[in-house]
């Protein structure tokens, strides 16, 4: 299951979100996507039977299926799913299949039943108290996916792991660089003995220390590290990091460096960005960046050991780097989406859909300056 190493864009933590379903009777669809794995008590019932950390539906007793509607925390490419049915044994669906579709702003469960639908799973087998695991051979990208069980029954969890694509409108100005939500992806780290390093990267503030990265301790010389690839090329401005939650387990000191290099490799120049600074436990630093140069990565270490809770890096796209953004995103909307949006920025209809024939924009397709401004948020 090597797509599970991308995030799960439907995750709760990364504000996903259950829109619809069109039963929950036995238990709550919100339940699809709680950021843990599920639990059971033997002894856990309610005035609707037994009670089930996952969606259920009722027996059917007339034709068709269940379904529910998430709407990715992230929009992105979907690189795999996995439909969970723990705990799930003689009550869960014997097939299911997964649909997505690609809609702008945030539309009502109505108008989402209404949208056109890609089927990216098709219908099949899946097993009880099974995490069954489907690979997505589609790359285009998708905000909102929607969970088809033949007939009915119970899921405990659904995972959508893929690569986020934010939508390159809403990154002009300062931005965090390194979030999420944003493109930004973990790409090494020396030790995650307690939790990921990718926590570091979520929206929100950190409720527990469970919701940081923490390293094990140290009894040798060294430090502990996290590389981190920005969203994309830019300048740093400022930086917070965060030891929230963390009292007796944070770090003494931390420092960030940066490096302008698409694939840095150990012989890649690293530049100070925060030198090493004193670390206060449950604390949020923040720190003004000593160097201007752009960079593509950021490393974070953290002496000699510890816990933290998050790191933003604020700062702007590089110009170019910007625009091969909106570029990349036109190229991967479904056909729709697209034609929908290159309209909203001023190509005429026919014009919208000769620019799609000629994707991938990204290998040297060109827009009209006035176009591509309206994506990149430049006033005329």
């Amino acid at each position: 299951m090597t797509f599970a190493r991308f995030p799960d864009l439907a995750s709760r933590a990364l504000a996903g979100s259950v829109v619809y379903a069109n039963d929950e009777l036995f238990a709550e669809r919100e339940n699809l996507i709680k950021p843990g794995p599920a639990v059971f008590s033997a002894e856990d019932f309610g005035h609707k039977g037994k009670v089930y950390d996952g969606w259920e539906t009722r027996r059917r007793r007339e034709p068709g299926n269940d379904h529910a509607i998430v709407r990715l925390g992230v929009p992105g490419v979907v690189r795999g799913v996995v439909i969970d049915t723990a705990w799930f044994k003689g009550n869960h669906p014997p097939y299911a299949s997964v649909e997505a579709t690609s809609v702008e702003g945030a539309p009502s469960a109505a108008e989402l039943e209404r949208a056109s639908w890609e089927t990216i799973v098709e219908k099949s087998a899946i097993k009880g108290d099974t995490g069954n695991a489907f690979e997505v051979t589609d790359r285009r990208r998708w905000t909102h996916v929607r969970l088809s069980i033949h007939p009915d029954g119970g899921v405990a969890r659904f995972r959508v792991h893929g690569e986020p694509v934010p939508d390159p409108r809403f990154l002009d100005g300062t931005i965090d660089l390194a979030a999420l939500e944003h493109g930004g992806a973990v790409v090494g780290c020396s030790n995650s003995f307690y939790s990921s390093p990718v926590h570091l990267l979520l929206p929100g503030r950190a409720r527990v220390m469970a919701d940081g990265w923490e390293n094990a301790r140290r009894r040798d010389d060294g430090n502990d590290h996290v590389t981190i690839r920005l969203a994309a090329r830019g300048q740093v401005r400022r930086v917070e990091i965060d030891t929230s939650c963390f009292v007796g387990n944070a770090p003494g000191w931390a420092s960030l460096r940066g490096t302008d290099a698409d694939h840095p490799d150990e012989d890649a120049e690293w530049f100070d960005l925060v030198p090493r600074t004193r670390l206060q436990p449950d604390t949020r630093h923040f720190l003004r960046s000593v160097s201007a140069p752009p960079v593509t990565h950021v490393r974070l270490d953290v002496f000699p050991d510890g816990g933290l809770a998050r790191l933003r890096v604020h700062g702007e796209l590089d110009a170019g780097a910007h625009r091969a953004a909106v570029l990349r995103w036109l190229d991967l909307l479904p056909a729709g989406h697209a034609v929908q949006v290159l309209r909203e920025a001023g190509a005429s209809g026919r014009s919208a859909e000769e620019f799609l024939r000629r994707r991938p924009l990204a290998d040297g397709g060109v827009l009209p300056p006035a176009v591509l401004s309206a994506f990149l948020g430049e006033r005329r």
